[in-house]
């Protein structure tokens, strides 16, 4: 861990989404531990509880599905910055995002558009806002996709679908910005212990624990990823060869494979 602590010690802030639980929350923790001089800014609804003795943890309300909100968080944290630790890099952590199983439109067709809001618009919205503190002062983005970012995710499919965006974004971003002191990572997690399940509508536990990772795990190996200077990382070897043989085969006979194993958590889920 001491090399990964020296590859973060030329930040000084970290702005992430979504902090106050999951994998959000993990970054935050791992981070304070390899650099506890660093500032964190989380942008979510609920504030983080998290006691580590020190932590800099300020908490910026923000509803990352309204515009409005986003435009006036991202100004309160470059103002909070400029104050507070007006040098250093600067860590860009979009972790927010959430799913929803069933058959589309389910559970309503606001909670979808709710979703693209959240897990592409309001994605791009910060980036975008964040970009030219980043570019001024030398950082990195780390963009949380998934392993459905690779194939057609019947029963999840405008959560798969928000995913195969951020993928992709995040790879061509990366491109982009090669020569600025700025760099772009897209983290693919598979099944993690988080809170998605049950948002998306299943019950804990629908996913083996075999098959899953905790946060810890996908956090380390995010920072590792990034570290090491790659624009994409899929953690955990199981996971690695599902989006691999997801994305070499051709895409109608993987969404009906998909559909097949996808649609045994129908049972499963939240009141049935």
């Amino acid at each position: 861990m001491s090399k990964l602590s020296e590859a973060f010690q030329p930040f000084s802030a970290v702005i992430v989404t979504g902090g106050s639980s999951g994998i959000g929350k993990s970054f935050i923790e791992l981070l304070a531990k390899l650099h506890p001089d660093l500032r964190f800014c989380n942008l979510s609804r609920r504030e983080p509880a998290i006691k580590i003795r020190g932590l800099r943890l300020n908490h910026f309300p923000c509803d990352l599905s309204q515009p409005a909100a986003i435009g006036r968080a991202a100004g309160e944290v470059a103002a909070f910055l400029g104050q507070v630790a007006p040098t250093g890099r600067l860590l860009l952590i979009n972790n927010s995002g959430f799913g929803a199983y069933g058959r589309f439109p389910a559970p309503n067709l606001g909670h979808q558009l709710e979703m693209l809001d959240v897990n592409i618009r309001g994605l791009v919205d910060l980036t975008g806002r964040m970009l030219p503190l980043l570019q001024a002062r030398g950082g990195a983005i780390i963009n949380v996709a998934s392993t459905a970012a690779f194939q057609p995710t019947p029963y999840l499919a405008t959560y798969g679908a928000s995913k195969a965006f951020v993928l992709h974004w995040s790879l061509a971003l990366n491109e982009e910005l090669r020569g600025t002191g700025v760099r772009a990572l897209a983290v693919c997690p598979g099944p993690t212990t988080t809170d998605f399940s049950r948002r998306a509508g299943l019950q804990s536990g629908s996913v083996s624990p075999a098959l899953s990772m905790t946060c810890e795990q996908v956090v380390e190996a995010s920072l590792r990823a990034l570290a090491a200077g790659r624009s994409q990382v899929v953690t955990g070897w199981k996971n690695r060869v599902t989006a691999f043989v997801g994305s070499k085969l051709p895409k109608p006979l993987v969404a009906r494979a998909a559909a097949k194993v996808l649609a045994r958590y129908q049972a499963k889920q939240v009141g049935k």
